[in-house]
């Protein structure tokens, strides 16, 4: 019973490709296009609901969707090792999780999408600094091209710094603060420990925040937070994975790709259409990662497994 797959695992191992950094670079994906669904979901559920109501249902729902999961993995692999790292993880995700929720009911999705691309620059600075990475030149380079682009969709919106903005700036940061704790995390601890321990941390923490607002959801409502939960924790497990397999910054680029898929989400579902320069930002951003991903898996593609192997310049 522990050998046997789970239906999310095959999912993702469909996306698996032969090169370690391919295989990351597809799960990232992977794990974009569930975030993205996700997003539109939170905004449903907090029509009916308050929003802290939809994050604390988040983590409940999702801890019990992980129970077969723990199950299956034994205890064992669940244990925390660098507990201190796990705690501050627990207390960051929780303020960009709520900042990041509470966000997207107040201000555009292709809005909130395009705030969020200051994460990689955030990552950089923090990968560089703290984990010891190296930043070669032209990862530098999609880097600012792909910043430059969220600059081209946001300037046009900051005639008013409203509150949605000042949230969804305060969720960037929390959540590139997070993803190089969980970069420092999978050298200790596995991915199941990883996912599975922020989710029963923030249990009481966001129960706390949302008594004060409760009310029992509806039929429909409790769909949208099973969904939530589920793509959620899909989502997590493809994107913590890809971490342990891949440099955090080669890594970060690829979260571009969200803007266009939330915009089409966005319009399709909540009549929200992005102007102009959303458009021009968004083709400007994908065509960064796109040519990241392509140098970063040829880089990886041949390095040559011997001693005298050499990384190529990149």
């Amino acid at each position: 019973m522990k050998n046997k797959p789970l239906n999310h695992i095959k999912i993702i191992n469909f996306f698996l490709l032969q090169s370690p950094q391919s295989k990351a670079i597809n799960l990232n994906i992977l794990s974009i296009l569930l975030f993205s669904i996700m997003v539109v979901l939170i905004r449903k559920a907090s029509e009916n609901i308050h929003v802290l109501e939809v994050v604390f249902f988040r983590n409940l729902l999702a801890f019990i969707v992980m129970l077969p999961i723990i199950r299956s993995a034994g205890l064992a692999s669940i244990k925390m090792k660098n507990t201190k790292l796990f705690y501050i993880r627990a207390l960051i995700g929780a303020i960009g999780m709520i900042a990041g929720f509470a966000c997207l009911t107040l201000i555009p999705l292709a809005q909130a999408t395009a705030i969020s691309f200051s994460q990689p620059l955030f990552i950089t600075i923090g990968a560089t600094l703290f984990l010891g990475e190296i930043i070669k030149a032209r990862r530098i380079a999609a880097i600012i091209v792909g910043i430059i682009g969220m600059l081209i969709i946001v300037q046009p919106g900051f005639n008013s710094f409203t509150f949605g903005i000042i949230l969804a700036i305060i969720s960037a940061l929390a959540l590139s603060i997070n993803a190089l704790i969980v970069k420092k995390l999978t050298l200790t601890d596995t991915p199941q420990a990883i996912i599975i321990w922020m989710v029963i941390m923030l249990i009481p923490i966001t129960l706390i925040t949302a008594i004060p607002v409760w009310q029992w959801p509806n039929f429909e409502t409790w769909l949208y937070l099973w969904g939530i939960a589920i793509l959620g924790t899909m989502a997590h497990f493809a994107w913590t994975k890809s971490y342990a397999m891949a440099e955090i910054t080669s890594l970060a680029p690829i979260g571009f790709i969200k803007l266009p898929i939330i915009a089409l989400l966005g319009w399709m579902i909540f009549s929200e259409i992005p102007g102009t320069w959303t458009w021009v930002g968004g083709f400007i951003i994908f065509m960064s990662t796109i040519y990241i991903s392509h140098r970063e898996t040829k880089a990886a593609d041949s390095l040559k497994p011997n001693d005298g192997a050499q990384e190529p310049k990149l």
